[in-house]
């Protein structure tokens, strides 16, 4: 059964991405709520958990390098993630939208980037591969 007590940050954990994401940067993490994480079918968490190369390509897949603002997001047509992947950036009346995911909150500031929040977790996908 899917154990909803597993966090986004033991993600980060279990995926050794703290180290990376802690350094100088800058990044742009499109961070998924607790709520997305949640929202996982059963088991995808647990089984991403036990498999740290895939959860690591997961979690690369949320991330650019540089900051990447509002202003900036939705004028883009996609951006280059930590994995190398290729994601599609899509705005519409409903919103802006990363590989379909809503971004929810813009321009959090860290130390080392900016943070968007996102309603869903990102995939990789074929297109991106």
């Amino acid at each position: 059964m899917h154990d909803r007590t597993t966090s986004p940050a033991a993600a980060l954990t279990a995926a050794d991405l703290v180290t990376i994401l802690s350094g100088p940067g800058p990044f742009t993490v499109f961070a998924p709520t607790n709520r997305a994480f949640n929202a996982l079918p059963p088991g995808v968490l647990d089984s991403l958990i036990n498999d740290p190369a895939a959860l690591s390509n997961v979690l690369l897949f949320h991330a650019t390098s540089g900051r990447q603002y509002a202003d900036q997001v939705v004028n883009a047509t996609g951006f280059t993630m930590l994995n190398n992947a290729s994601t599609a950036i899509t705005v519409n009346q409903s919103g802006v939208f990363i590989e379909g995911s809503q971004i929810l909150v813009t321009d959090i500031e860290t130390w080392n980037g900016v943070v968007h929040v996102i309603d869903a977790v990102l995939v990789p996908g074929p297109r991106g591969r």
